[in-house]
């Protein structure tokens, strides 16, 4: 199935400064497959691929020797091939072997020729727990075996690796996937700013609501095109959602962290569910604050299996920057996930009649994995009553607010934010058809607009740093 990281992955390949490349992604995303299965037969005749989730050789050689000489002889004469700027190295899971993320830098410095992509579903989280280690918390028996192995010594080689983030699809590769006409048909009516023709827009729409109940796990959109049954799309999403559980175990400190990060996880839906959107720890486990959940909070940031949008208060100021750790908001970074932790039925998203039903958090949702995909960070906006307003991002050194809602709804909110700051640009993400407002400089954009506006806007708009 194609992906359009495929044409991120063809530039970093022809980069007249290339690096090695480190992709970070969730369980299930998608990275093996597009690096192993779809860029290297594309581009290479010989390729090399080590995963270090089961080649334990392989992983104990570069945990001793983490100099790119010596494992360019090792896997050289394993593989009996000749290592050059022809053949494509890939280190799959790489957060079972950290010091190959070491290795990197002496790849880029001695090996500037050989591409190489490593790839692993736990990176950060990996990280995140070597400076636990580092800062000598005390560990389970497990993780203190690894501190022996050495790993405690890890260095990040900063500015010597090219990173790529991967996440499950959003709109655009969903469309893209499911079909490929509609796709450029879409791109092509938004590149033109115009509107859809009412039928298109129908269908557009269509497409959108089966989006929030499939989602973009690569496998579960397989499924889903191949049997074209939400039944069997459904059945690969409970078994997903019952690894990323399953998951969570995972380099953590304790187990009283699995237990909180797991219950996190589970009430991302109930906490959008309620009129007062932002997370509450309490409501999970009486008497408990923020600060009890930060490790488990950070793993699911980290493993980029949620997205966490901060509040911003009355008037905002540049650059955007967390005001509080107290009040956000959590999305998941996939609507299919989503849609099963709901319980709702596919009938509430594929029945025309049923869709009234559905709440307005799924197209919030929505937009949170559009922004969060592209690696723009989240916030939202808050008056001093009921005001409020799903995003805010920083275009052209301005911040331009983002009401997310499912149909046109209500200017209220924006006319106290516009009091307070004075705004170029406001958005409306709607299901809707596209247009403009020059009196009140307000654009509507349907959903399936919205990746297009991003993409087209994207060198002007704040976005995350990398580590």
């Amino acid at each position: 199935m194609e992906r359009l990281y495929l044409e991120k992955l063809e530039r970093w390949l022809t980069k007249r400064n290339r690096k090695p490349l480190l992709i970070y992604g969730a369980r299930q995303v998608g990275k093996t497959t597009l690096v192993k299965d779809i860029f290297a037969p594309l581009h290479f005749k010989k390729v090399i691929y080590v995963d270090f989730k089961i080649d334990h050789e392989a992983r104990v050689f570069v945990k001793n020797n983490v100099s790119a000489h010596a494992i360019v002889n090792y896997l050289s004469v394993r593989n009996n091939v000749v290592i050059d700027e022809k053949t494509l190295i890939v280190f799959d899971e790489v957060q079972e072997c950290v010091p190959c993320i070491t290795s990197l830098k002496y790849f880029e410095q001695d090996y500037k020729s050989v591409p190489v992509i490593a790839t692993g579903s736990m990176v950060r989280i990996r990280l995140k727990q070597l400076e636990y280690q580092n800062s000598r918390i005390r560990l389970d028996p497990e993780i203190e075996r690894e501190r022996q192995d050495g790993v405690n010594n890890f260095m990040f080689p900063t500015g010597k690796i090219d990173h790529l983030n991967m996440y499950p699809m959003a709109f655009g590769e969903y469309l893209n996937a499911r079909n490929k006409m509609a796709y450029q048909h879409i791109k092509e009516s938004y590149s033109k700013k115009e509107p859809l023709d009412p039928a298109f827009h129908k269908m557009a729409m269509d497409y959108v609501y089966e989006f929030l109940c499939v989602g973009g796990m690569p496998e579960v959109v397989q499924t889903f095109l191949d049997t074209d049954s939400f039944v069997e799309a459904r059945k690969d999403l409970a078994r997903l959602y019952s690894d990323y559980l399953a998951d969570m175990a995972l380099y953590q400190i304790s187990q009283e962290t699995i237990m909180r990060t797991r219950a996190l996880f589970n009430n991302v839906y109930a906490q959008l569910n309620k009129e007062n959107k932002n997370y509450k720890i309490s409501l999970i486990e009486p008497g408990k604050r923020n600060r009890d959940y930060l490790y488990p909070m950070d793993w699911l940031a980290q493993g980029r299996i949620v997205f966490k949008s901060n509040q911003l208060k009355e008037r905002v100021t540049l650059p955007l920057r967390e005001e509080s750790e107290s009040l956000y908001r959590v999305y998941l970074s996939d609507l299919g996930l989503l849609a099963y932790q709901s319980g709702l039925n596919g009938v509430n998203f594929l029945d025309a009649s049923k869709r009234n039903d559905l709440a307005g958090l799924f197209f919030e949702n929505f937009a949170a994995i559009e922004f969060g995909t592209r690696g723009i960070p989240l916030f939202y906006w808050k008056g001093k009553t009921t005001s409020e307003l799903e995003f805010v991002l920083n275009l052209a050194n301005s911040p331009v607010v983002v009401d997310a809602k499912k149909n046109k709804g209500s200017l209220a909110s924006l006319e106290v934010y516009r009091r307070l700051n004075p705004s170029s640009l406001a958005i409306k993400v709607s299901g809707n058809g596209y247009g403009f407002d020059e009196s009140q400089n307000l654009l509507t954009l349907p959903f399936y607009y919205l990746g297009f506006f991003l993409d087209e806007n994207l060198d002007s708009i704040q976005q995350t740093e990398e580590i």
